[in-house]
């Protein structure tokens, strides 16, 4: 094979053939309210305190493939009476998947999601052999158990996935749906909770529920929240047993020891990190308000993030948001855009953007 071989040249699986890497456009703009990051990063005084926990690792030596002081600490943050047996961590909630997947997906074994929601679901299940399917969500988003029960026997899905507050609509699951989902199969049930902590009622949360679902496993992550996307971590809670599972298909130290230090610091400040989650929730709100004054429909919400259109080409408005110096992202229902909540001066901006963009194309 010739060194200057292009990709499709290659001998690729025949599924990722024309396959484009996934990724939110990484764009130098002004403001970035495309992939609801927490836009407040920490304090001096806990950066500080990252940095000397980073350099007090040994990087000749391996890390603790268990994590296991990191799982103490984030049983401790969830409550609930969870011990270190029932959590597990890895590299982002995209790792985390993938290790569910490993072990109860593969060839021959079906995922299945509700749609429009998180678009890396697919892409989960691709690279682990799984078969994908869908069912579709109602008309205002939301879920009801009966729509899963039915799709759950229609498709015959070894895992579902339940993404709640879901992206990219924010729309919430109850809690009572969850329970009657649960009570109503065997299968693995995955209920992804990565915003749950900005949701109006965070301690409704599906980690109540395992002390009576053995299937039931809660998925989060610290990128959100606790505004430590650079830090890629992401964690779930479940049974010893399905935690026992994710052991036996991770990698080797898949966990670096630095990434473990970080992680602990954050959860040691998690009432001063957690801090900003109320102000993010009340621009969360400001924008379920503001942006119909604007002119454009929105979605409720429970998470960091708005859904607003429709346009009849959502392309041509990102565009002219993007010139403006304002970046959001182009995802989920055909002819709607999502914004993430910033900071008070990003909001603004955003406003204005908006404005400027809607009085050109009516």
């Amino acid at each position: 094979m010739r060194p200057e071989a292009a990709l499709e040249e290659l001998p690729l699986r025949p599924e990722l053939v024309g396959q484009q890497p996934y990724g939110a456009p990484q764009l130098d703009v002004p403001v970035r309210l495309n992939v609801n990051e927490n836009p407040y990063p920490p304090s001096e005084t806990v950066r500080a305190e990252i940095a000397a926990a980073v350099a007090g690792q040994s990087l000749n030596r391996y890390p603790d493939r268990e994590a296991w002081a990191l799982r103490e600490a984030l049983a401790g943050y969830l409550g609930h009476g969870l011990v270190p047996a029932q959590v597990w961590a890895a590299n982002g909630s995209n790792e985390v998947m993938t290790h569910l997947l490993l072990a109860f997906g593969g060839p021959g074994r079906t995922l299945l999601s509700f749609t429009p929601t998180y678009s890396m679901y697919p892409e989960y299940a691709r690279n682990t052999h799984t078969r994908y399917v869908t069912a579709p969500r109602a008309d205002d988003f939301t879920l009801d158990a009966a729509r899963v029960l039915a799709a759950i026997a229609e498709h015959d899905p070894d895992v579902l996935v339940i993404t709640t507050p879901n992206n990219p609509t924010g729309t919430t699951t109850p809690l009572a749906v969850l329970e009657q989902v649960l009570a109503g199969t065997e299968k693995i049930v995955v209920v992804d909770e990565a915003y749950q902590e900005f949701a109006r009622h965070p301690e409704q949360t599906a980690i109540t529920l395992l002390d009576r679902f053995g299937n039931l496993v809660v998925s989060r992550t610290m990128s959100k929240a606790f505004a430590l996307a650079g830090g890629r971590v992401g964690y779930l809670a479940a049974s010893p047993a399905i935690v026992d599972a994710c052991r036996i298909v991770r990698l080797p130290y898949h966990l670096s020891a630095q990434t473990q230090a970080v992680a602990e610091v954050a959860l040691r400040h998690s009432a001063e990190l957690l801090h900003k989650v109320d102000e993010l929730r009340a621009t969360r709100d400001q924008l379920l308000v503001r942006l119909p004054q604007l002119g454009v429909e929105v979605i409720d919400s429970d998470a960091n993030f708005a859904l607003f259109g429709p346009f009849a080409d959502r392309h041509d408005v990102w565009q002219r948001l993007l010139s403006r110096g304002v970046l959001v992202r182009e995802t989920g229902p055909d002819g709607w855009l999502r914004v993430s909540a910033g900071t008070p001066g990003e909001t603004q901006a955003f406003y204005d953007a908006l404005a400027g963009v809607l009085e050109e194309i009516r």
